[in-house]
């Protein structure tokens, strides 16, 4: 007989009950099988007020059987009965839904029908299987080889076991959720470790500190809207003292913009102190990044070239959003011409050129502000953007204003939608002043 196979106290010993007696079933060797009977009295005779008699014969039955069960008792597998694997029950074998529509014990000796699970099951010397149901769905089953008495499983074994799968059911299922849960909960940990390595991996791109510009006032914010995002910044020094500065936007966010970022970064780091030209930089990256970047991603790029000196910038914009510049006579706008990097082949840029004077202070921002969205869906828009810009407020002013009204127009528990960069640009006092000869 397989091991393991029978699982339940009473279906195991055979035993004929009557009303004042327990007959064991004779096949036990122990002296102690000899047939029992129960003791005269008020205790052994009247059945506990308003539970069934058939209970108590039936837990008297199982204690004098499990009493007439001994280590030695047990007697040898039946002949050719084979101990293997668990038997397999796939939702989409024919005994499943047979199962699923008995919802009982069933002797699967009495099942003839064309079945991988059932020629299991009778294989392995199952007797009676009896299915797991929980809310509609199966869970598995009980299986029970040959009874050791070697009589049949009666009807009240069957009920008793259909009873038991019944309640059991439901606690195995919960014990399920509690274990996928548990491993949801391990994997989202892990994910959760994964992302904050990423996210400190994606800081050492940023720059560790700002450059130190005389009769300049450089300030930088930038906010991801995930652990990780595609918004990056960037100032790379120049032969000659100058600098040239970046900031740009991957398309999407999250990992998959954090890993193209990572790849444009580099790309930008390599082609700048060798070109020196914006738009010969911009043009030499697309061309690089056109090939290996998903087609529904692209990067839009700002590239521009500070000459702290004279206060002139060389810029060239690859479909990033148009910076403002608060200038004495107003509001002006750094336009020039461009596709997004990674879109198409054998893209060119232009190239503008702006002198700065003393005061005059630039913002470039990605569109993590432009884009942000009211509760009533209504978009920020650049003409508020430009509006902070001519306000006058300058360097981490200028910021902190941005995001406060970014904040009031967003409203309380606003989620942000996309990552922020801001980077402000602001000469100071005229190069004569600062100590820097033209």
């Amino acid at each position: 007989m397989p091991q393991g196979v029978n699982r339940t106290g009473p279906a195991t010993q055979e035993a004929v009950k009557t009303a004042t007696s327990v007959a064991v079933d004779p096949s036990a060797s122990d002296q102690s099988t000899a047939p029992r009977t129960a003791a005269a009295g008020p205790a052994a005779s009247a059945p506990r007020a308003g539970r069934p008699v058939g209970g108590l014969r039936r837990l008297s039955a199982w204690l004098s059987g499990r009493r007439a069960e001994t280590p030695t008792s047990r007697p040898a597998l039946p002949e050719g009965a084979v101990i293997g694997p668990p038997v397999e029950l796939p939702a989409d074998d024919p005994l499943t839904g047979y199962l699923m529509n008995v919802a009982a014990a069933v002797d699967v000796r009495d099942l003839e029908f064309e079945s991988p699970a059932l020629r299991g099951l009778k294989d392995a010397g199952v007797v009676l299987a009896v299915p797991l149901i929980s809310a509609g769905a199966p869970l598995g089953m009980i299986t029970l080889g040959p009874r050791l008495s070697g009589g049949d499983y009666s009807t009240d074994d069957r009920r008793l076991l259909t009873a038991l799968a019944r309640y059991a059911a439901p606690a195995i299922r919960v014990g399920q959720l509690v274990r996928e849960q548990q491993a949801e909960a391990l994997r989202r940990e892990r994910i959760d470790q994964q992302l904050e390595v990423a996210r400190l991996v994606q800081r050492q791109f940023l720059p560790e500190s700002l450059p130190d510009l005389p009769g300049w006032r450089v300030t930088a914010f930038y906010r991801p809207a995930q652990t990780v995002g595609g918004d990056f910044y960037d100032f790379i020094p120049l032969p000659g003292g100058q600098v040239m500065v970046f900031i740009g936007d991957v398309t999407d966010k999250g990992v998959p913009a954090a890993l193209v970022m990572a790849s444009t970064h580099a790309l930008l780091r390599a082609a700048a102190p060798r070109l020196v030209s914006p738009g010969a930089v911009l043009e030499t990256v697309n061309g690089l990044l056109w090939r290996d970047t998903p087609a529904h991603m692209f990067v839009t790029c700002l590239a521009l070239v500070l000459d702290a000196r004279s206060g002139q910038i060389t810029f060239a914009n690859a479909g990033h959003d148009v910076p403002y510049v608060r200038t004495a006579d107003g509001v002006a706008e750094l336009r020039a011409k461009g596709m997004p990097l990674g879109l198409m082949p054998g893209m060119t840029y232009e190239e503008k050129a702006f002198t700065f004077r003393p005061g005059d202070c630039a913002l470039l921002h990605s569109d993590g502000l432009s884009e942000a969205h009211a509760p009533d869906r209504e978009m920020f828009g650049f003409h508020r953007v430009a509006a902070l810009v001519g306000q006058g407020a300058s360097g981490q002013a200028l910021i902190d204003l941005c995001l406060t009204e970014l904040d009031a127009f967003t409203g309380p528990g606003h989620e942000q939608e996309d990552d922020i960069t801001l980077l402000s640009l602001e000469q100071t006092v005229p190069a004569a002043r600062s100590g820097i000869t033209r």
